[in-house]
């Protein structure tokens, strides 16, 4: 049997797979089974943040395989703590909480805003304001969260407390505040799965504001956005504020998976001992691996991130076949007059790998990309969207 067919035997079939099975790769170069090289605008759902097999990562990550593999939280780990260290320092935030994935790492920020909220608030001020269109994860409490209906159906009965403000409407935000007793508003400032749609900075500004005025919380969802993808360590810092929690996750690990939470000043001892765990938080070897890829997020890979956004937009803005460029940094969503699907399908055969967001072509490049692989896979895209 070959592995598709092997595949759709034995795994659960919730994934829409593209008929492409990679075994291989270097840099932003994959290759497929049949031999076949393509150029990864994908990156694994911006997870691959140096590209297929970074030597340097292989090599930090290489080295504590050979120390040790897995210990628990109930033992101090050297890689975990460097990793904390680094994100607090980088930030300004005070703790961090380690999961392993965003789903985790959100689900982390809506227990500690709930819990910080009954510690300072009362019990009834749980609900957290989310946007519609967001997205937030998969399990049960995120899933809700996630301000698409949509999501909200066969794993029902959810759990209550979100409300859902139309992004950019501050007077949405406003009337949800005046009627409901909320902790936080919680937010992506671009709505990856809902379309590569950047939050206006005049709605971030005033949602600040009135969080202040209301003594709420301001979650920021950096799952996608996070670590140098938009071109500064974390989207926020382009929208001139400082959230009192911050999700992260995808190319945090540079490939592991890890998620990270982290807690600024107002929260930062909100959790206590017993107050949450996850036994394979702060892996020893996803940790290496992440504090490889932060201490690697410099001025200058931030910069190079920006000018190839810039090629991108100027390029592809006004082109043929395409409605809308979107995005910050190298979170870009494309609007083709073709179907997306169809553009899909012609950049798989012209050797380019991007996906989609909704209706989108989606581009999620490796920040590192070499510009002439990167402007090489920008021109099949006009060719494939303008064909």
């Amino acid at each position: 049997m070959t592995n598709k067919q092997l595949d759709n035997q034995y795994i659960a079939n919730t994934y829409a797979r593209f008929d492409i099975e990679i075994v291989s790769g270097k840099g932003s170069r994959v290759v497929d089974s049949n031999g076949k090289e393509y150029i990864d605008l994908a990156t694994g759902i911006a997870v691959n943040t140096f590209g297929i097999s970074d030597d340097e990562w292989i090599s930090a990550v290489t080295e504590q395989l050979g120390k040790f593999q897995h210990t628990s939280n109930l033992y101090y780990s050297e890689p975990c703590i460097s990793l904390a260290r680094l994100l607090c320092e980088k930030t300004g935030a005070k703790k961090v909480f380690f999961g392993n994935s965003g789903a985790e790492a959100n689900e982390c920020a809506i227990k500690v805003a709930r819990k910080w909220a009954q510690d300072t608030k009362g019990e009834g001020d749980y609900t957290i304001i989310t946007l519609k269109n967001s997205f937030h994860g998969r399990t049960i409490t995120t899933l809700k969260a996630t301000g698409q209906d949509v999501f909200h159906t066969n794993f029902g009965p959810f759990p209550d407390g979100f409300a859902y403000a139309e992004a950019n409407n501050i007077d949405s935000v406003r009337e949800i505040v005046k009627s409901t007793k909320c902790c936080a508003i919680m937010m992506e400032m671009v709505q990856g799965e809902g379309g590569v749609l950047p939050l206006d900075k005049g709605f971030v500004a005033e949602c600040v504001k009135i969080a202040q005025e209301n003594d709420l919380l301001i979650i920021a969802d950096e799952v996608q956005t996070g670590n140098g993808r938009t071109g500064t360590l974390y989207a926020y810092e382009q929208f001139d504020f400082t959230p009192d929690i911050v999700s992260t996750a995808k190319g945090l690990g540079g490939g592991l998976p890890i998620g990270a939470t982290l807690l600024f000043e107002k929260v930062e001892n909100t959790l206590g001992a017993g107050s949450h765990g996850s036994t394979f938080g702060g892996n020893p070897i996803a940790c290496a691996g992440a504090v490889n890829i932060i201490s690697r997020i410099d001025d200058e890979l931030l910069e190079g991130v920006r000018v190839r956004s810039k090629y991108i937009f100027d390029t592809l803005s006004g082109a043929k076949g395409i409605k809308s460029v979107s995005g910050l940094g190298l979170m870009i969503g494309i609007e083709t007059e073709k179907d997306s699907s169809e553009v899909l399908k012609a950049c798989f055969e012209k050797g380019i790998l991007p996906i989609k967001a909704k209706t989108k072509i989606r581009l999620l490049p490796a920040l590192n990309i070499p510009m002439e692989d990167l402007k090489t896979a920008i021109e099949i895209l006009k060719e494939c969207v303008a064909d």
